[in-house]
């Protein structure tokens, strides 16, 4: 297994100094060794979208950032983890282009979703589009083929224009299979050792569901995606928003997941400084997870939180949240709104911005992620405590709050900060300290309190904070001295 029990830092490759090259030198000279669980760059292809997230090749690095070599060599020193969208590939990419040129006779023209596939006379039911969980007000788009100037509607999940620059691939085409092996291939080419399976929840399309993680096609596809990256020795990691009885069906089928609700939990329970649903929620959540707090989207709340979520106390986190710069992405589809309309999709803003720029509150956040088990995740403007960008512009993206691009002085700037000194503290720690990989106790305490402890054989780690005092502290023993000892934070 590659995953390791250690820290991974998510980045974006050109948000800590500028590209690749200068990534690898920020983590050598102003964190070094410090994620030794591995480094997430978010997509690093050419893209027409999305930040990323609309691949233009999937088998290429984008000369912007640098190349392949770049990749090979920082999975020489840390485990790489990349995103593979599975979802969708950009409508510049080579394939939909040869597609759009040359129509039924491309060689591609399988790898796409006409709606005559579900629908031969291309006029879907209402009832059949109400069903569908929608990330935008339409799953479809026309595009114009131009031998023949015919007019095709193709599946489209995402995409912020129309017609999208994000076109649905069909898993079940040949051509699409082979596509997304070639790309496993590769990876394990060039030193990447865990693959992140974007929007992996949306593959499957079939007339009369939600076409949101249909069962069990669902399965079949990830055990056919298991099957290729396995022999690779690269290890999965399916991205699926969903509520917590569908990622509890990947944990037991033996898949990593992400723990998309502890986030928000973390942040509700710091803001009305009550662990009483954090707590139980930690009693009940399997350990073979991701952990995050922030990411490049947003603190996600419908659907992960579905079934979980007390939707009074919801939406006083969210206008906390707004009063102090957050913006949000909503729910489209009427039927996935919970009654009364609340309809919060993710809350997007950084994670100590949310919490008041409060420095100690943002280090009880931080501790309690690295002590929940799980891989933990640091996402680059987390790590440097950085607040809410400026958003300037009718049509700028809501989440460019989050994703601010670091210059080497920025980065020189923040590590003076004592907040971001902790930070590296309690990394370092969560990395070294064996009790890690032992045996997690969620103790009792009151209702304004958390006390976690980690035991393996003469070493333990107990974390206790009390979210009223607004105070952390983390002892553990010391084998040297043969004495229990605090942790020391400035």
């Amino acid at each position: 297994m590659t995953v390791r029990n250690k820290v991974q830092l998510i980045t974006y490759p050109d948000s800590l100094g500028g590209n690749l090259p200068l990534l690898g030198h920020v983590l050598d000279r102003y964190f070094p060794d410090l994620f030794e669980g591995g480094i997430h760059i978010l997509p690093p292809y050419p893209s027409s979208g999305d930040r990323g997230f609309a691949p233009i090749n999937q088998m290429e690095i984008d000369p912007r950032f640098g190349t392949w070599e770049d990749i090979r060599r920082l999975g020489t020193r840390y485990p790489i983890l990349l995103d593979l969208i599975v979802n969708h590939i950009s409508a510049r990419s080579p394939q939909f282009r040869d597609f759009l040129q040359n129509g039924a006779n491309s060689p591609y023209a399988d790898m796409f979703l006409p709606i005559e596939k579900f629908w031969p006379d291309k006029n879907p039911p209402r009832e059949d589009i109400e069903k569908i969980f929608l990330r935008r007000p339409t799953p479809f788009s026309d595009y114009v083929i131009e031998g023949t100037q015919e007019v095709r509607t193709l599946w489209t999940t995402f995409g912020k224009t129309t017609p999208s620059e994000q076109v649905d691939l069909d898993i079940h085409s040949p051509a699409a299979r082979n596509y997304l092996k070639e790309c496993f291939v590769n990876f394990s080419r060039n030193n990447v050792k865990i693959v992140r399976l974007d929007a992996i929840g949306y593959v499957v399309k079939k007339i009369g569901t939600s076409c949101f993680f249909v069962e069990p096609d669902i399965y079949e596809f990830l055990e056919w995606l298991k099957s290729i990256a396995e022999p690779l020795e690269i290890d999965l990691l399916p991205e699926l928003h969903a509520d917590f009885s569908t990622q509890l069906k990947l944990s037991q089928r033996g898949y990593w997941i992400y723990d998309f609700i502890l986030p928000y939990m973390i942040l509700e329970a710091l803001l009305f400084k009550n662990t009483q649903w954090l707590k139980a929620y930690l009693a009940v959540r399997p350990p073979r997870q991701f952990t995050m707090l922030d990411c490049h989207d947003g603190i996600p709340v419908k659907p992960d939180l579905d079934g979980l979520l007390d939707v009074e106390r919801a939406q006083r986190v969210v206008q906390t949240c707004l009063e102090r710069g957050a913006n949000l992405s909503r729910i489209f589809s009427p039927k996935y709104k919970d009654q009364g309309g609340f309809d919060v999709h993710q809350i997007r803003g950084t994670y100590y911005s949310m919490l008041g720029c409060d420095d100690q509150a943002y280090l009880i956040a931080r501790a309690i992620q690295l002590f929940v088990p799980g891989i933990p995740q640091v996402y680059y403007v987390g790590l440097l405590a950085g607040e809410n960008d400026r958003l300037e512009g009718d049509h700028v993206d809501g989440r460019e709050i989050n994703r601010h691009n670091y210059s080497i002085p920025e980065i020189e700037q923040a590590l003076e900060r004592p907040v971001v000194k902790n930070l590296v503290t309690l990394i370092r720690f969560r990395n070294s300290y064996p009790a890690f990989e032992g045996s997690f106790t969620l103790n009792a305490c009151s209702d304004h309190e958390v006390a976690l402890r980690w035991d393996k054989q003469e070493a333990y780690a107990s974390l206790h904070a009390d979210l009223q005092a607004n105070t952390l502290e983390i002892r553990y023993y010391d084998p040297v001295s043969k004495t229990e000892k605090r942790l020391a934070l400035a």
